[in-house]
């Protein structure tokens, strides 16, 4: 099972503050221990959200909208892409990672949709299609 292990955002992270050296060489570590048990498939920080656009969708029209974003806590400040046998191994893990915050922070789980998850709508043209687009962006990673 494939997660999405989204950081939140804090009022530091949304004011751009970087965390200190201790804070890097900690997640360092942790992020060494996940990628040795290959539970890691990817993870990144991002920019607040003062950088970043949302595009809204009304019908046929597409409306973007500048950041900053007014609710920090409905914001993701980075993220991981894990491999897991299960939500509680997914826990088990976040529960050892470091803050990853300068003030108290929320690290929220979510399950990644397998192409089983979608049933028939889901041909199996579409699903040749996604698998092959995947082969695609692994050669290009």
């Amino acid at each position: 099972m494939r997660f999405m292990v989204m950081v939140k955002a804090t009022a530091e992270s949304e004011a751009g503050q970087m965390p200190g050296e201790q804070l890097f060489v900690e997640m360092g570590k942790f992020n060494e221990e996940l990628v040795k048990a290959g539970v890691m498939l990817a993870g990144e920080g991002l920019h607040p959200s003062s950088k970043g656009v949302r595009v809204h969708f009304s019908g046929p029209r597409r409306t973007v909208i500048d950041g900053p974003f007014a609710e920090t806590k409905e914001l993701v400040a980075g993220f991981w892409l894990w491999q897991c046998k299960s939500l509680e191994e997914a826990i088990e893990w976040v529960k050892r990672c470091p803050n990853p915050m300068l003030s108290d922070s929320d690290i929220e789980i979510r399950q990644v949709l397998e192409a089983e998850d979608f049933g028939a709508e889901l041909t199996p043209e579409l699903r040749e299609q996604e698998d092959r687009l995947r082969r695609e962006m692994e050669k290009k990673g």
